[in-house]
Formats: structure tokens, sequence, C-alpha cells
């Protein structure tokens, strides 16, 4: 799950604001609008993936049980 591209797909704006070695620093910003954007998309993304997790436990289940 990327964030940064939720964020942004949400009307966000997300900022790189600097670089330390490896580490990115970024700012998003946005409207009120776009954070209940973000949460709802965010939500669908957790509940999908974790139904995805669910339907391969339940495929790697031995037939009978």
């Amino acid at each position: 799950m990327d964030i940064l591209k939720i964020a942004e797909h949400s009307g966000m704006q997300v900022i790189l604001n600097g670089r330390i070695g490896r580490e990115e620093y970024r700012s998003v910003h946005g409207s009120i609008e776009a954070l209940q954007r973000f949460a709802d998309a965010l939500l669908a993304s957790v509940v999908s993936e974790t139904e995805d997790i669910r339907r391969g436990v339940e495929m790697s289940r031995p037939f009978g049980d």
C-alpha cells in the first residue's frame, strides 16, 4: 500500500521537504474533503488487503475442513 499515491489520488498535495541520507521528509496538504477521500480510500485498501489475505488462507486449507 502506497499511502503517498493514495493521498495524491485523493486530491492532496505531497511535497518533498528534504532528504537526509536515505530518509525522505514529506508534507501532505489538502482540504478537509481531500482528507475524507484519503481516509475512505485507505479504509477500502485495508479491507481489500484483508479480504485477499483471508482468501489466500481459505485456498490453502485442505478440502473437507
